[in-house]
């Protein structure tokens, strides 16, 4: 039978929960096509704050790796625009030229942050807080800049302000009411949110309407309706969101506030549904998680032909931990002629809790810094249930007895994903589940926002008692129980050889192992055995494999490898005509000193690099990326060593060597450090007679500065103790993990009692020789291989 051609418009949470719970349903029966604006893959946008405080990365908040994709058949176009609709033929197109031909259409464009209509919003510096580019953005505008201002005081601009705290900002919050969070908290609770993040070094400015940006060509400042002004670098504009429905509009969609959508997140047009932030639905537009997911599972039980009533709308509730501080709000949060309430303030231990009745029913709620009761109390706002039976529940409760021992089954555990109490409890029986990553992993439960992971680890705790270890290991992934340390020592025991091996003898919970997995497991067997294995490459992200960066418009960034950043008239004309050939967007020197070529398409890819004729700079890679240096003794008047040389030696000594993450280094002349040695993975300093060899420094948003590992006098000596260290690193990190979290996990005195001791150096730099020597260019075959088997597999489907 022929599949059904099912096309998603937008690759955020709403649209590929519902392609999940689709694939849950039916794997088989759909053609499936994804297309995504952003050049990323499905990614938690609740999470972006921490991206922001800098201690998450991107793939720390992934919810679908690029590999889920493929596992599922899914293409995906990321960075690619959907421009119109042709709902007679049903067609659509894109902004680069595709056309792709729909039997489904499933629109789910999100929304758009709201930016105030000020005179000087045209400015540098003014940014709203909606996606990776916006933090990127405001984390590159840290660097330079020091006052930062937030207009808006909910829950988007609290979380900005304390991320830009994080980077070490100086933070305005300016908010039109007169108190924090209004449509979440009442007075109360706001006032004493706001007492806790003024501890937290936050200024609020309340009751203050911005007037105008000010500044020439950069944002200096602004100025309110009252005539006040202050400074300010960076304003981030964080004053709500509106419905993305502009492809919607100009197809001849029904439109309001959103896309007009039935129980079913049908929209007028045969074959067209919407879903998530984009879709209106009995006059409401929905901007958390919860309700959005809710549509994603009708959506999908329609589509799959299933007899179900649809969707109903949702009881709105709202459980965050605002920069450290728990808040919880549902239903109805103010009083009212016709409310009555149950008031509790704990000076003290500074809570509060607020229950509103009407007609002797619950009909809302807000908890401030303990929230523990939200789920309970959501659970009983959903039922209309009587104050009678909370009040009962609250007075049989044990005081020692946990929370989730007294809900009912059906009582939701996860509000964010709809994950019941039974349903966990189950899967926790059933599965032979451990811990809060395998209930997440099995069940979506703390998947989104992450608040009631505790609630997941009482579960644990109520359901396997002693069995339960409340401190998790921390396992490779959620595919298995075991430890990274775990796996290496059974791969060595077992001398197991293959990825799909080690998951089969080691009891892998997943048949195909998942993104985080895979190619871990495929760094460790290339450790452990560096002659006998044949890495795969289907293992590896999905840069490494097309040895090229994916940008936001959907193409790919080129850098061959300059040793040390010194390059030649030969190579250059190389490049210049590689660029002028492929129409190369961008020609930039990168902050490792080389040439980085941005805008090259994907297909372009294996050519780009036969023409040009140089080695890969393996920018993408989990491997030696660059050694910068400086132009040293042999042109500077205060170089004190051949730095250029020095690195030139390191770059081809270890060019290509697979590393648990990205390493880089730096040699410098002297201490004035102009290659930044300072804050390297691995940084030399030349002094007069001697090297100097720090290691593990990061010159990111975690910013660390490298520590003196040992003195030398010679450049052998470098090398020797630079393989002794990079060995034992790649020896005992866990995959992904940088040097800098490496060091200071296993502490600096015990990585130099390994590298001092002459015996341990010497096995080390055998062990790193054995690495070396197995070492091919493999990258431009590789390529083109793959752009040939997936050319050929894009034929055959198109048959």
């Amino acid at each position: 039978m022929e599949k059904k051609k099912l096309v998603l418009i937008g690759n955020g949470m709403a649209g590929v929960r519902t392609i999940e719970e689709i694939l849950k349903l039916l794997p088989d029966q759909f053609d499936i096509t994804v297309f995504g604006k952003e050049p990323y893959p499905n990614y938690n946008r609740i999470q972006l704050s921490k991206v922001l405080q800098g201690d998450t990365e991107l793939s720390d908040i992934t919810l679908n790796e690029w590999q889920w994709y493929e596992d599922h058949n899914i293409r995906l176009y990321p960075g690619e625009t959907v421009t119109s609709i042709d709902k007679a033929n049903q067609i659509i197109y894109t902004d680069k030229g595709k056309q792709t031909p729909y039997d489904q259409l499933i629109i789910a464009t999100g929304s758009n942050p709201f930016m105030l209509p000020l005179p000087g919003i045209e400015k540098e510096g003014v940014t709203a807080f909606r996606d990776i580019q916006d933090c990127e953005e405001m984390i590159t505008a840290s660097r330079q800049y020091k006052r930062a201002a937030v207009i808006g005081g909910g829950l988007l601009g609290l979380e900005a302000a304390r991320g830009l705290l994080n980077l070490g900002m100086e933070v305005d919050v300016i908010h039109i009411a007169d108190y924090l969070m209004e449509r979440q908290l009442d007075r109360t609770a706001g006032k004493l949110l706001q007492e806790e993040l003024e501890k937290q070094g936050m200024n609020f400015l309340l009751e203050k309407q911005t007037t105008k940006i000010l500044g020439k060509k950069r944002v200096t400042g602004l100025q309110f309706k009252d005539g006040n002004k202050i400074m300010a670098d960076l304003v981030v504009m964080a004053v709500g969101i509106k419905p993305n429905v502009q492809l919607a509009m100009e197809s001849g969609i029904q439109v309001n506030k959103g896309i007009i959508v039935n129980d079913h997140m049908q929209t007028n047009v045969p074959n067209i549904y919407a879903v998530g932030e984009c879709a209106e639905h009995n006059e409401m537009v929905y901007g958390l998680v919860a309700p959005l997911y809710e549509q994603g599972q009708a959506l999908a039980k329609h589509i799959c032909g299933m007899n179900h009533q649809g969707y109903k709308g949702s009881v709105l509730s709202t459980q965050l931990k605002v920069s450290g501080v728990n808040v919880f709000s549902t239903g109805i949060i103010n009083e009212t002629e016709q409310t009555k309430t149950i008031k509790l303030f704990d000076e003290w231990r500074n809570t509060y809790k607020k229950i509103l009745i009407q007609q002797d029913k619950l009909v809302g709620a807000v908890l401030f810094g303990d929230t523990k009761e939200g789920t309970k109390l959501l659970s009983l706002i959903k039922k209309k249930a009587m104050v009678n039976e909370y009040l009962e529940s609250t007075q049989t409760q044990d005081k020692d007895e946990s929370v989730v021992a007294s809900m009912s089954d059906e009582e939701v555990i996860c509000g964010c994903n709809g994950v019941s109490k039974g349903t966990i409890v189950n899967a926790i029986k059933n599965q032979g589940l451990k811990t809060v990553e395998e209930v997440k992993g099995c069940t979506n439960a703390s998947r989104s926002c992450g608040t009631c992971k505790s609630l997941v680890a009482d579960l644990l705790t109520y359901t396997l008692g002693d069995d339960y270890q409340s401190e998790e290991k921390e396992t490779i992934c959620a595919c298995t129980d075991l430890t990274r340390d775990e796996v290496i020592a059974e791969i060595k025991q077992k001398n197991l050889t293959h990825t799909r091996e080690v998951m089969n003898v080691l009891g892998w919970k997943s048949e195909e192992g998942c993104s985080k997995c895979k190619p871990a497991l495929n760094y460790y067997l290339g450790m452990i055995h560096p002659k006998e294995y044949e890495d795969e490459r289907e293992s590896r992200f999905v840069n490494e494999r097309l040895h090229a960066n994916i940008q936001k418009d959907g193409t790919y960034s080129v850098v061959p490898r300059m040793y040390g950043g010194v390059t030649n008239a030969a190579d250059l004309r190389k490049i210049a005509d590689v660029a002028e050939k492929y129409d190369v967007g961008m020609i930039k020197l990168t902050g490792g000193q080389r040439i980085d070529l941005l805008g090259v398409k994907k297909e372009d890819l294996p050519h780009v690099w036969d023409d040009l004729g140089m080695p890969s700079g393996y920018a993408y890679g989990k491997s030696i990326r660059t050694v910068k240096t400086c132009v040293g003794s042999e042109f500077c008047r205060f170089g004190t060593q051949d730095s250029t040389g020095m690195g030139i030696q390191l770059e081809k000594k270890f060019e290509g060597l697979n590393t648990p993450h990205k390493v880089k280094m730096g040699v410098s002349a002297c201490p004035r450090n102009c290659a930044e040695s300072g804050i390297k993975d691995v940084g030399v300093v030349g002094l007069d007679g001697i090297w100097e060899i720090y290691v593990g420094g990061n010159g990111g948003t975690d910013l660390r500065k490298a520590e003196l590992l040992v003195k030398v006098k010679t450049e052998d000596e470098v090398l020797e103790y630079t393989a002794a260290f990079l060995q034992y690193y790649r020896e005992n990190a866990r995959y992904l993990e940088r040097t800098s979290h490496y060091v200071e996990r296993v502490g600096l005195e015990h990585i130099k009692e390994v590298v001092m001791d002459e015996e341990s150096r010497k096995t080390l730099n055998e062990r790193m020789e054995e690495a070396l020597n197995v070492y091919q260019e493999p990258w431009n075959q590789v390529l083109e291989n793959e752009t040939i088997l997936k050319d050929l597999y894009e034929k055959v489907v198109a048959k």
